[in-house]
């Protein structure tokens, strides 16, 4: 088993969080994608995934419409057909299809990957949820702010107060 470390060095969670796509309101990676992480061909990546199908429900893996197909295509996510790319649709994984693979591909590399993948999904968890935290903070703020303007829009608006009257030793003249 190779050690966190050079398990960080060899798969950069930068560059894992580059393969990570949303699409259909999930976070997925693609076949290709995976296929080059665990150092396979996609075909065998795709060959292992058909023979375990009960491995793989549709909340684990689904395969891309061609319209999402084109979109990542024209984002060049995906190379373009007559270049030796792909005839067809992209398999796409969740979070659970990704550790689904790890199980069927059966490699001390594709464990090892599996790891490092999973470690993003969480990164990537961890940094959406800050940012989720620092985003109602600002809302707060927002609101706070926006009172304060309006309080302070409402007295530059508003009449001149009533006088008060004086306290104290009253000389005739002084109101």
């Amino acid at each position: 088993m190779m050690p966190m470390a050079e398990t960080d060095t060899l798969l950069p969670i930068e560059r894992i969080a580059s393969q990570i796509y949303l699409i259909r309101d999930q976070k997925v990676m693609l076949d290709s994608d995976l296929a080059a992480l665990y150092g396979v061909m996609t075909g065998r990546l795709n060959e292992q995934v058909k023979r375990n199908q009960r491995r793989f429900p549709e909340d684990f893996a689904f395969r891309l419409t061609r319209e999402e197909f084109g979109a990542l295509m024209s984002q060049n996510a995906i190379s373009n057909r007559g270049r030796g790319g792909r005839r067809k649709p992209p398999w796409a994984f969740t979070e659970q299809g990704v550790a689904m693979l790890s199980s069927v591909l059966r490699s001390d590399r594709a464990a090892d990957v599996n790891v490092a993948i999973m470690r993003t999904f969480v990164r990537l968890r961890q940094v959406l949820a800050s940012n989720e935290k620092l985003a109602r903070k600002v809302a707060q703020h927002d609101r706070q702010i926006e009172a304060l303007f309006e309080h302070v829009k409402t007295l530059l608006t508003s009449p001149d107060p009533p006088k008060k009257p004086l306290i104290g030793f009253v000389r005739p003249g002084d109101d």
